[in-house]
């Protein structure tokens, strides 16, 4: 019986099974995900020199406690934290107007404490004097070593003037430790997150003709995100740039009506359940010319050898020689985006490791089973009638023997040569 079901849970995370409770089909467990996470922060936290851990940035908090909180934009480690002890249950942070429904609905966490948005120099006073100070003092840290990952500057400033003895330190490199690596549950969520992705992008194609615009195509991907369940888009600001918009690439959707013979990129996404998976399509608007079909030839074959570089004991130095060598073969070597060419995904967007980063401290790191990341080639070429950028991105596992694409969207065969 036990072998049987571990038969059926390794088929987890292979396809996107649905998204509803189900007594038919074993769909994973989400309270045992959670649990396994807060297992491996506090098991990364016993074996570190940090006493606990105080988060902000909202994927951290999530992935230690489940909460979805109402994100305003610019100020999402702003809103909501959680402390985090290595023997204890988490305690919430928690935004005002989440208060309530939170302690009615999480009913795995036991502590909840109210805070404002933590802004106001006056506001972050009081929450420090009256919360976030008596908290720390309650569980013996006021002079310990805690780990905080990201706030205002005030706050920290507050809780040095409060705690002077309280030693503050890095503890976003240990919660990126923790997610780098995916558990089984977390690849279940990321399969449906693909699932509806590749469903916004296909809105967002079918909408491409002449004489609509980039917010016309974006309005429909994101109106199917939503009427598919999805939290969010990848990008807080979807991207769908068409002709010459994309040469140099302008990273927005704007009111450029599409045109005939245009390039059109569109990168959008979606997240399920605190999970992201990032797909980007480039489609030719009518006919493509020879020098587009070059163009995106190239990139298409760099983001295969990307994803056949994606296996176990490769490096993600390794991927980026394997895409750029692409690039170079095709003379295009110096037609690549100055950006990163990969990045990690998972319950953060974009997250380490990344792929070709040219600027001072990239590191290299090697890849393991599990580990999650989106490739996403991108080449421009000035002077192209319609314009002559293209991306191509999908989110692939690291498997055995190659990265296997969590993200199927199709690609567009008139611009393969």
């Amino acid at each position: 019986m036990n072998l049987d079901r571990g038969r059926a849970r390794g088929e987890l995370g292979r396809f996107a099974h649905g998204q509803f409770r189900t007594d038919y089909e074993d769909r994973g467990d989400l309270a045992e995900m959670r649990e396994q996470r807060l297992e491996r922060v506090q098991t990364a936290l016993a074996a570190s020199d940090l006493d606990a851990l105080l988060l902000f940035k909202d994927e951290n908090v999530r992935y230690a406690t489940g909460l979805r909180g109402q994100i305003l934009n610019g100020k999402s480690a702003l809103l909501n934290g959680v402390l985090v002890r290595a023997g204890g249950a988490p305690i919430l942070l928690n935004s005002g107007g989440d208060f309530q429904r939170t302690q009615s609905t999480m009913t795995w966490i036991e502590g909840f404490h109210p805070i404002p948005i933590l802004e106001a120099r006056g506001l972050i006073r009081g929450s420090v004097d009256e919360t976030i100070g008596p908290l720390l003092s309650e569980n013996g840290l006021g002079d310990a070593r805690v780990g905080i990952d990201e706030s205002s500057f005030i706050t920290v400033q507050e809780l040095g003037r409060a705690m002077p003895s309280l030693e503050l330190d890095d503890g976003d490199s240990l919660m990126q430790e923790c997610r780098r690596v995916k558990l089984p549950q977390e690849l279940v969520l990321m399969e449906e997150a693909a699932a509806i992705a590749e469903a916004v992008n296909s809105a967002a194609e079918a909408a491409v003709r002449p004489g609509v615009r980039e917010t016309d195509v974006a309005a429909e991907a994101m109106h199917t995100l939503y009427r598919l369940g999805g939290e969010m888009a990848h990008v807080a600001t979807p991207f769908v740039a068409s002709g010459e918009h994309m040469s140099p690439p302008n990273r927005l959707a704007t009111d450029k009506i599409i045109r005939e013979g245009d390039l059109v990129f569109i990168d959008i996404g979606a997240m399920w359940n605190g999970y992201f998976s990032d797909v980007a399509r480039t489609v030719i608007c009518g006919k493509p010319s020879r020098r587009q079909q070059e163009v995106y030839t190239a990139v298409h074959e760099s983001l295969v050898a990307g994803t056949e570089a994606m296996k176990i004991g490769s490096t993600n130095d390794d991927v980026a020689a394997a895409i750029l060598g692409v690039g170079e073969r095709h003379g295009l070597a110096e037609n690549f985006i100055t950006l990163f060419i990969g990045h990690g995904i998972g319950i953060g967007s974009n997250e380490p490791p990344y792929v070709g980063e040219e600027l001072a401290g990239a590191e290299t790191v090697t890849l393991e089973a599990g580990m999650t990341l989106a490739l996403e080639p991108l080449i421009w070429v000035p002077g192209v009638r319609g314009g002559g950028g293209v991306r191509l991105e999908d989110t692939i596992l690291v498997e055995d023997e190659r990265g296997r694409s969590l993200t199927r969207s199709a690609f567009d065969e008139r611009l393969i040569l």
